[in-house]
């Protein structure tokens, strides 16, 4: 084993950058875009099984109480993730599982309580969240049955990463895997085979989600693993718990302020365009996600590779694999602009049946991703200053989009140029954060040829 670990930091200092790139990007590319997966099949299936247009807008209504409950989730998930591979790192396991142990408790206990809050209050919440009389009825009963799976989804993927820290990548890639593939063959059946409507999708999200949760809390189950439940660990430990909350802080609030972000749309959308416009953002989302996902993912291979050559100062190693996952992301996102400015009304096609709605969703598309090119060098940026540990600086460029430039712009071009106003302001915030985010890029590589002595950086 150590030999084996020892030829893999090797490798980070010596083998070439794309080939680097490549086996530590593509696992992570499969799981991030099989997680898309999971809203899109049900967007589809839905769009296509139930035909009435405002059961698209309703559905889309849901997504920001959705991303809310996916960010108090990352609260905890992604701050134990982070704890567990510091103190293993620090070859100290059994605090590893005292992590564990509280990270679990409370993630659960934080489910159950959003879960009911959102039960109670399901009609004020969905509302703020711009749904209309005629939407929310299927907002409602959308998010009722699928609350359950929310608080699954939280335990999946929050210990799927966790798993991922304690050295099993590949396992932890089935499980995205495991409930993407599940979810794929149930939601047509319950909807077209059943005809248990706009329930039948949200069942079939709880499901899939229920069988790779048991897949992820399997593996702490089972002693044989480095990291497993044991008893002792689960008594509250509130340093542990501060710190597992401090670290899952920031990605916590980017999430929260997505989900206030997607608020201010959907209103501005159902003010200037209707149900109509509100179910064409539904379009747009699902299909650059599937775009951004493989540019998050090239992030996540490219993340060990940076890190590891800041800290051996291979600064040559480390620029060059900068530049070759930023033109990665700066291609795949072309390759979507391209797509959605040739075949919009293809795109629209897939996820609803209405003319109307059809033609909404092709004019967002045609104006929302004129800009989308750039975002994939936008989030390589953002990454880099996370893997060489600057998070403050990373979570800055993350805001930039949505709060400092999103926000003025929903309430600056809609009054001007109503529903073409809201689209602009997704073109528009995409190229100012890129260019605040070459500006910190260029700034930051500056900084660290001038830290280091000429003979170091010579052939960087």
């Amino acid at each position: 084993m150590q030999h084996k670990d020892d030829q893999r930091l090797q490798d980070l200092a010596t083998a070439p950058e794309w080939r680097l790139l490549i086996k530590y990007s593509l696992p992570a590319v499969i799981g991030t875009v099989v997680t898309a997966l999971y809203n899109i099949i049900d967007s589809i299936v839905i769009g296509h099984a139930i035909p009435d247009p405002n059961v698209v807008a309703g559905i889309a209504v849901t997504f920001p109480v959705m991303t809310l409950a996916t960010a108090l989730g990352m609260l905890i998930g992604a701050g134990a993730a982070t704890r567990a591979s510091i103190v293993l790192g620090q070859k100290d396991l059994h605090m590893a599982e005292v992590i564990l142990g509280n990270s679990v408790q409370l993630t659960i206990f934080i489910g159950i309580l959003y879960a009911s809050c959102f039960a109670i209050f399901v009609d004020p919440i969905l509302k703020v969240f711009g749904a209309s009389e005629a939407t929310l009825p299927y907002a409602r009963e959308f998010i009722l049955w699928v609350l359950p799976g929310m608080v699954l989804i939280n335990l999946t993927f929050s210990y799927n990463n966790v798993m991922r820290a304690s050295g099993y990548p590949s396992k932890a890639m089935y499980t995205n895997m495991i409930g993407a593939l599940l979810n794929a063959i149930l939601a047509p059946l319950f909807l077209f085979g059943f005809k248990w409507g706009i329930r039948g999708a949200a069942v079939a999200t709880d499901l899939s989600m229920l069988v790779a949760a048991i897949w992820v809390m399997s593996h702490f189950f089972n002693k044989k693993n480095t990291l497993h439940f044991v008893r002792g660990t689960f008594r509250l430990n509130w340093p542990v718990i501060r710190s597992v909350l401090y670290i899952g802080m920031a990605p916590f609030l980017i999430n929260v302020c997505g989900s206030v972000i997607n608020a201010i749309v959907n209103n501005s959308l159902l003010k200037y365009g209707g149900d109509n416009a509100i179910a064409a953002v539904v379009v747009f989302n699902r299909f650059v996600t599937i775009f951004v996902f493989v540019v998050i993912g090239i992030c996540q291979g490219m993340q060990p590779i940076l890190g590891y050559n800041y800290g051996a100062r291979k600064f040559s190693r480390l620029f060059r694999t900068l530049w070759i996952a930023a033109g990665t992301g700066v291609v795949i996102t072309s390759i979507g602009c391209l797509i959605g400015h040739i075949w919009p009304r293809q795109i629209a096609s897939m996820f609803m049946t209405d003319p109307t709605q059809i033609a909404a969703a092709v004019n967002c598309l045609k104006i929302a991703t004129i800009s989308f090119w750039m975002v994939g060098f936008q989030i390589v940026s953002t990454n880099f200053f996370q893997s060489l540990g600057m998070a403050g600086k990373a979570v800055f460029l993350s805001l930039t989009r949505q709060i400092i430039f999103m926000i003025p712009l929903l309430f600056i071009l809609p009054p001007l140029f109503q529903l073409n106003g809201v689209w602009s302001a997704f073109p528009i915030s995409d190229s100012l954060a890129t260019f605040v985010s070459a500006g910190m890029l260029i700034w930051q590589i500056r900084r660290i040829r001038r830290s280091m002595p000429e003979n170091t950086l010579a052939h960087a």
